[in-house]
């Protein structure tokens, strides 16, 4: 394994050796083999060194597993430039920078395993998360898209949304009750705060990575030892063959109605849905 971590603040300021290589120990003392690797995915030279390290170390690279993150939470009205494409350069092109140069190598062995760490709060919102929600709802459609072009070559390519207490979700948390809370919510949460070990999230990503893992292309929420598939649906809606504004204005809640609902996995399927409209 390769463990990689620029070692910077939650907030992506800074960088330390110190978190790859206590990682890297911890696994060398259960028996496992290690390097670590410092450089910064937020750049495409970052990613191809890290892709060329684990190459140097093991000729061969099976797995990658898309975890790096940072946030800067602002409400909408305060974010900038700066924050959302500080966010934009780890999370979604922080995938794409080490992803990219590993593809070629597995498309070569016509193996390969990739897991993306996305967020609930990409795929269904949260309030002060511009950038973040933005950049977690990026990494679906690279999971989708990868998904589809790695099928014929035997790579598997899905997404993990975690729910698990990390450094980044508690700045996350203080950001949004801004430092503060009252004793009975913080008792609340604290209680729960217990089952939300990281710990129960990684037997998804270990699965996903594993060889005997066929699926492709899906989402899987986690947390607390709880585990879900998320996935977009397609209401049956409304065909209208000369639609107007009138039209989807009356049957809004035929439109918004879910029974009956399917799961498109590529554009050709929901085409296919219209036409049959």
């Amino acid at each position: 394994m390769v463990v990689n971590d620029l070692g910077g603040s939650v907030t992506g300021t800074g960088s330390d050796v110190g978190p790859a290589e206590i990682v890297t120990s911890e696994i060398r003392e259960r028996g496992g083999v290690a390097v670590a690797d410092t450089n910064s995915v937020s750049t495409p030279e970052g990613g191809a060194e890290l892709v060329a390290h684990a190459m140097d170390s093991f000729g061969r690279l099976d797995i990658v597993v898309n975890n790096a993150g940072i946030i800067q939470d602002a409400p909408f009205a305060d974010m900038t430039p700066d924050r959302l494409d500080a966010v934009l350069d780890v999370h979604v092109k922080g995938a794409f920078n080490v992803t990219r140069p590993a593809w070629s190598i597995m498309e070569a062995q016509r193996y390969g395993r990739v897991v993306h760490t996305t967020s609930l709060s990409g795929l269904v919102g949260q309030a002060g998360q511009t950038n973040y929600g933005t950049a977690k709802a990026g990494l679906l459609g690279l999971t989708r898209v990868l998904a589809l072009e790695g099928k014929d070559s035997g790579i598997t390519v899905n997404a993990v949304a975690p729910t698990a207490v990390t450094r980044m979700m508690l700045q996350a948390m203080e950001n949004a009750t801004d430092g503060a809370s009252d004793p009975e919510s913080l008792e609340i949460f604290t209680s729960h705060m217990r089952r939300l070990d990281p710990d129960l999230v990684s037997p998804v990503v270990a699965y996903l990575a594993h060889e005997t893992c066929s699926v492709t292309g899906q989402v899987f929420s986690a947390g607390g030892g709880a585990v879900s598939r998320l996935f977009l649906g397609r209401t049956p809606g409304i065909h209208v063959p000369d639609l107007t504004i009138e039209d989807v204005a009356a049957q809004l809640d035929d439109i918004l109605a879910e029974p009956g609902y399917t799961v498109p996995m590529t554009t050709a399927e929901e085409m296919v849905h219209i036409f049959q409209a």
